[in-house]
């Protein structure tokens, strides 16, 4: 049996589901237009935990959302998932974004996923999965063009608050968009959590750090 704590705060989605085995047992999250992890993560870690009716003593493991995405969000899901792991001497586990987020779609056979997180003007954090969420291309921060893409045959399916921007750049038959698919979310990353936990792929606690791609830059 494997009670795991889920957390994904890569986005403007402040995420945190429980897990028993790789099903869901409790979620809480929210994406508002301002970051609120700071304020809500510990609340919603909380939550989760009373409303399962257990104690954080009785988790097995942290699943933490690893990142690309917001540095300040990352920094504080991480830290707390680190914090947590320690305190109760549990392994972390640590879980690609764009992978979560692709698990918010369902595609067919010979279909890919392109999940693309808003890394600002027209630049997006993008990755291409298989129907069954293999990843066919790694992670990178991608200048969105008339030639992204191209390279790629099939219907794509396009997803996360970054694919707006390409709407009107890329807007080939072959191009699906789900407006309604904007962040990663904690729940997608519950059975990812429990095959991980099963094969022991773990991250060191002390030394783990989220996988940012693109340097911390700090505006006026």
């Amino acid at each position: 049996m494997a009670l795991i704590l889920n957390i994904e705060t890569a986005t403007r989605n402040c995420s945190v589901a429980l897990s028993l085995n790789g099903e869901i047992t409790a979620v809480r999250e929210i994406a508002a237009d301002s970051y609120l992890h700071a304020e809500k993560l510990h609340i919603f870690i909380g939550e989760c935990i009373e409303e399962a009716g257990c104690s954080l003593n009785d988790l097995h493991a942290i699943a933490v959302s690893k990142g690309p995405g917001s540095y300040t969000g990352l920094r504080i899901g991480v830290s707390a998932a680190k914090g947590l792991c320690y305190a109760l001497n549990i392994p972390l586990i640590a879980i690609d974004t764009m992978e979560v987020l692709a698990r918010n779609c369902n595609a067919v056979e010979g279909e890919c996923i392109l999940p693309l997180i808003d890394a600002r003007r027209m630049e997006a954090y993008t990755a291409v999965f298989s129907s069954d969420y293999s990843k066919l291309r790694e992670t990178k921060a991608e200048i969105i063009t008339p030639e992204s893409f191209i390279e790629l045959e099939g219907k794509l399916h396009l997803i996360g608050d970054g694919a707006a921007k390409c709407k009107e750049i890329l807007n080939d038959d072959k191009f699906v968009y789900h407006d309604n698919i904007l962040f990663p979310s904690a729940k997608q990353m519950c059975s990812v959590a429990n095959d991980k936990y099963k094969k022991s792929d773990i991250v060191d606690v002390a030394y783990f750090e989220p996988f940012y791609l693109k340097d911390f830059i700090v505006n006026k």
